[in-house]
């Protein structure tokens, strides 16, 4: 029996999304903490705590602060016409920043924020000065984090994982898992209960040209 989804991998941590991957979906509608440049004509009506101050072209003021998911954030953003600035959300701030360097383990990911690492790589889009700082941060994170996590995925046997999990972020989560999956084969195979291995096709076939060859 097929399965009816086939996990499509998140792009996040690359330059752009995959939009076939549901991760990233969800991911893209995070919100972003952002400051318009310039006036916005007529877009005052989709910001509803806006548009009952705004003028008679129901315009976003400049200057205003809004939270706008990613993908439309990224869409707006463009360095030559300045349309809107965006700010940092607080946990890629220098403050937070200490503490990941201090200890990543204390943290937990998916209260903060469930697609860490895959939204702060998007940050990196938007050219802010404390970029490389962000980056290092997030590489510098991800192993500090990185051993704990798979020595508990190879320490959890037949067990209720969900406490293990539930500090983690979606991309911790899907290494979590796939050291669960290295385990259970490992278990099965060591109790002779794994499925039995066989020759592929392409050998099979090539044995049955080359007795036929023989025979001619």
């Amino acid at each position: 029996m097929s399965e009816a989804y086939f996990r499509v991998e998140s792009g996040a941590l690359g330059p752009e999304e995959n939009f076939l991957s549901l991760d990233d979906i969800l991911m893209s509608h995070e919100k972003l903490p952002v400051r318009t440049e310039t006036a916005m004509p007529r877009l005052g009506a989709f910001f509803l705590e806006r548009s009952a101050g705004a003028e008679t072209e129901n315009a976003v003021p400049q200057g205003s602060k809004l939270e706008l998911p990613l993908w439309l954030a990224k869409g707006l953003f463009d360095n030559k016409r300045r349309i809107l600035s965006v700010e940092l959300p607080k946990i890629y701030q220098e403050g937070w920043r200490t503490v990941f360097s201090a200890d990543p383990n204390v943290v937990d990911l998916h209260k903060m924020g469930p697609h860490f690492y895959g939204f702060g790589s998007q940050l990196l889009h938007f050219d802010s000065p404390e970029n490389a700082d962000i980056s290092q941060s997030l590489l510098q994170t991800f192993i500090g984090r990185f051993r704990r996590i798979m020595d508990s995925s190879q320490n959890a046997y037949n067990e209720d994982t969900s406490a293990l999990v539930a500090r983690l972020d979606e991309m911790e989560r899907g290494l979590f898992q796939t050291g669960q999956k290295g385990l259970n084969d490992f278990q099965c195979w060591e109790k002779g209960q794994a499925s039995q291995i066989t020759a592929s096709n392409l050998v099979q076939n090539y044995k049955k040209r080359k007795f036929t060859d023989m025979e001619d």
